[in-house]
This record gives C-alpha cells, sequence and structure tokens, in this order.
C-alpha cells in the first residue's frame, strides 16, 4: 500500500510540474507575441510608407486578424488570475489554448513578414534590374543581323516547312527587344510616380520579354546543327530502311508484312532528291515510323509460326472442361454452404468472374490465345475450389469412431463422400491434361 501512495504521489508532483511549466509558456509567449506585434505594427507603418498600401495589404490583413484573435488568449490569460479559484485543468486548458494561438500568431506573422521582404528588396532592386534589361536588349539588339543572315544561308538549303520554326525568329525577336525597352520605360514612370506595383509588373514584362527574345536567337543558331544531324541520322535510316526491305522479303509472307514493307518503299521513295530543298525532320520522322511499323510486324509474324493461334475448337474443348469442372465444384459447395470456408468460395467466384468474359474474345484472332489461357485459368480456379471445398467438408465432419459404421457418421471416411469427390476431381484433371495434350 505504501508502494502504491508513493508512486501516487510522484504521478501528482510531475503533473504539477508540466502544469507549471506550461503556464510559464503561456505567460512568455504573450509577451513575445505582444511585442512581436508592435514591431509588426511599425515595419508595416514603414512599407507602407515605401510601397504603398496595395503591396502591404497582406500583411496589414494578417496583423488585423492576429490582433483579433490574440484578444482571446489575453482573455484567458486573465481569467488565469482573477479571484475566482479555478481547477488544475481549467488552468491546464486555459494555458494550452493560448500558447497555440501565439504560435499560430509567430507563423503568420512571419510567412507575411517574410513575403513583404522579398517585395521590398524586388522594388529596392529595381534601378539595377532596369538597367540591367536594357544592357541585354542592347546585346540582343546587336544579333539581329546575324541571325537573319543565317536564316537566309538556310532558306536556301532547306524547304519552308523546316523554315517555319525560325523563318519570323529575327522579326519577332526585335518586336521582344522594343516592348522589353518599352517595358523599362514604364517601370521608371510608376516607381517616379510611386505606384510601386504597376512598376513591378512592368518590370516584370520586360526581363519576361528579354528572355523570349534570347531563346528566339539561341534557336536560329542551334537550328542549323540541329538540321545538320537530323541530315545524318537520315541517311543512316535510309541505308538500314533498305536493308529492311530486302529482309522482309525472306520473311513470313503475311498482308501485314507486305502492307508494312508497301509503306516504308513509299516512304521512301517521297524523300526529296538531291540538290532540291528538304524537310529533314519530317523525312526523318515518317521513314522512321514506317521503318519500325515493318519490324513490328515483322517480329509478330515470327512469333505467330513459333507460336501458332489456337483454333476455335481448342478453345471451346478447353471451355467445355473449364464449365464441367465449374459445374462439379458450384454442386458441391451449394449444397455444403454451411460447411464451405471462404477460400474455396473465393475461388469460385474468381473462375466464375472470369467465364464471363471468355465468350467475348474468342472470335477475334489477337484476342484467341487469351481466351485459350483463360479457359484453362478457369478450370484450374474451379479445381482449386473443389479441393478446397473437399478439405472443409472433411474437416467438419464428426472423427469419432462408431461400433456399427467403423468409420464417423454416414459410413467409413474411406469410403464416404469424400473418395467420391477425390475420384470426380481426379477425373476432371485428368481430363483437362488429356485436353492440354490434344490441344
Amino acid at each position: 500500500m505504501a508502494g502504491f501512495w508513493g508512486r501516487r504521489r510522484r504521478e501528482e508532483e510531475a503533473l504539477a510540474a508540466q502544469d507549471a511549466d506550461l503556464a510559464r509558456r503561456a505567460e512568455q509567449s504573450l509577451v513575445a507575441t505582444d511585442e512581436r506585434i508592435r514591431t509588426t505594427s511599425d515595419e508595416l507603418a514603414f512599407a507602407q510608407a515605401e510601397l504603398g498600401d496595395s503591396l502591404t495589404a497582406d500583411l496589414k490583413a494578417a496583423l488585423d486578424a492576429v490582433r483579433l484573435h490574440m484578444q482571446e488568449a489575453f482573455q484567458l490569460h486573465q481569467l488565469n488570475h482573477d479571484e475566482i479559484p479555478d481547477t488544475d485543468e481549467e488552468l491546464r486548458t486555459r494555458n494550452a489554448r493560448i500558447v497555440q494561438l501565439c504560435e499560430w500568431a509567430e507563423s503568420l506573422l512571419d510567412e507575411k513578414t517574410g513575403d513583404l521582404a522579398e517585395t521590398v528588396a524586388k522594388v529596392r532592386r529595381a534601378p539595377q534590374v532596369i538597367a540591367q534589361v536594357r544592357r541585354d536588349a542592347e546585346a540582343l539588339s546587336a544579333r539581329i543581323p546575324q541571325a537573319r543572315e543565317t536564316i537566309t544561308r538556310l532558306s536556301s538549303r532547306y524547304a519552308e516547312s523546316a523554315m517555319r520554326r525560325v523563318a519570323s525568329s529575327g522579326d519577332e525577336a526585335e518586336q521582344l527587344i522594343e516592348f522589353a525597352v518599352h517595358g523599362a520605360d514604364v517601370s521608371e514612370r510608376r516607381r517616379a510616380a510611386k505606384q510601386n506595383e504597376e512598376a513591378n509588373l512592368a518590370l516584370e514584362t520586360a526581363t519576361e520579354a528579354v528572355r523570349r527574345a534570347a531563346a528566339m536567337l539561341d534557336a536560329v543558331e542551334d537550328f542549323e546543327i540541329q538540321a545538320l544531324r537530323a541530315e545524318s541520322t537520315l541517311a543512316n535510316v535510309v541505308a538500314d530502311s533498305r536493308g529492311d526491305i530486302v529482309a522482309a522479303r525472306s520473311a513470313p509472307q503475311t498482308p501485314e508484312v507486305a502492307q508494312a514493307a508497301a509503306a516504308l518503299e513509299a516512304a521512301l521513295g517521297a524523300l526529296a532528291p538531291a540538290g532540291t530543298l528538304n524537310d529533314p525532320f519530317a523525312e526523318l520522322t515518317q521513314l522512321r515510323s514506317a521503318n519500325t511499323a515493318l519490324d513490328e510486324v515483322i517480329a509478330k509474324a515470327h512469333y505467330r509460326i513459333q507460336h501458332p493461334l489456337p483454333s476455335v475448337a481448342q478453345v471451346q474443348n478447353a471451355l467445355d472442361d473449364a464449365d464441367r469442372q465449374l459445374g462439379v465444384a458450384r454442386g458441391l459447395i451449394s449444397g455444403h454452404r454451411g460447411w464451405i470456408g471462404a477460400d474455396a468460395r473465393t475461388r469460385l467466384a474468381e473462375a466464375e468472374r472470369l467465364r464471363v468474359d471468355v465468350p467475348t474474345m474468342l472470335p477475334a484472332e489477337e484476342t484467341r490465345e487469351h481466351a485459350l489461357a483463360s479457359a484453362r485459368r478457369v478450370a484450374q480456379l474451379a479445381a482449386e475450389a473443389l479441393q478446397l471445398a473437399q478439405r472443409d467438408i472433411d474437416s467438419s465432419r464428426p472423427q469419432d469412431p462408431q461400433p456399427w459404421g467403423g468409420g464417423g457418421w454416414g459410413g467409413g471416411r474411406r469410403g464416404g463422400g469424400g473418395d467420391i469427390v477425390s475420384g470426380v476431381l481426379g477425373g476432371l484433371v485428368i481430363g483437362s491434361i488429356l485436353d492440354g495434350i490434344f490441344d
């Protein structure tokens, strides 16, 4: 008994220490949050003077929400120190709520002041960013004559369909550069008018315009290399395609192989003659597609030779065997509903569900092989359901021997229903094996 009271006293002391620590944390959090509200209010006032009300609206709304919810925290703290005595549970609940409100207020103010700091930094960096936009625009303008010269040279070598992606890049880049310079000017004027939000928007659009102009001019320079690479790859694909056409003559001559070989020959014939303008990108794409299609049908023809397509009669025989095994399993399980476990019933349900899909796969050649595999799977699941059902029936029968039967209720187990079902199961399994051999 002394040990019980000693443990009880230690638990009370530990709980009292936790309550004291929680009360101390609540008071410290209140003081810290109150100070944070004051400093954030000062930061908001300075930011409004520099940025205006529009860019500081989020911080102002967050500060108003914090002040509103912190009134609850101060009221709870006042209740903890009034003249009305409180229970330990009431004090614990109030202090926990105070800590929760203070942590929420600190987190919200941290998030919004961080966003405001980024906005302030962006506004203060605006002169440097504007100067960089103008330097980049000047450098890009110097690249435009070279880009136009490159486009003119490439136009004499490649077809219009190939040049479409870069034909107007010089003019578009020039327009974007002019737009970027105009955006920088607008940003300066809006900043001078203390319209910082509009100034930031104009500066962001100017920066994006410079980036897009640089990407267009880079694309012109990269196009020549990409076209040369495509021409080199096209020559290799042409040689490979001609070899594939020769190999297709010794492949199994199915209608699909003949059609794919003709399509590849047509793609080779559609190539632009030497010395004329061509589109290496489009020609390479078309030739690759025809080459890949021929490889696929040849591989499919070889596979069909190694794995002949089963006939409808073979699939029907397998389906008849599955139906026989399903019928035996279904009859045994439905006749012993109270004795059959979940495993046997699950196997039977899965077999019946799979059996429904087999007739829809039978007519089409593409799915006939799958239909044969599904029919055999149905037979296997039915056989498993029958075995599991027989196991459940045998385990549910009384096992005590009787003086007049010599083996349990309804006669001996060796000569009872178990042997009959085992014989049927054995016959069905042997029949399934023979069907598989003759198939």
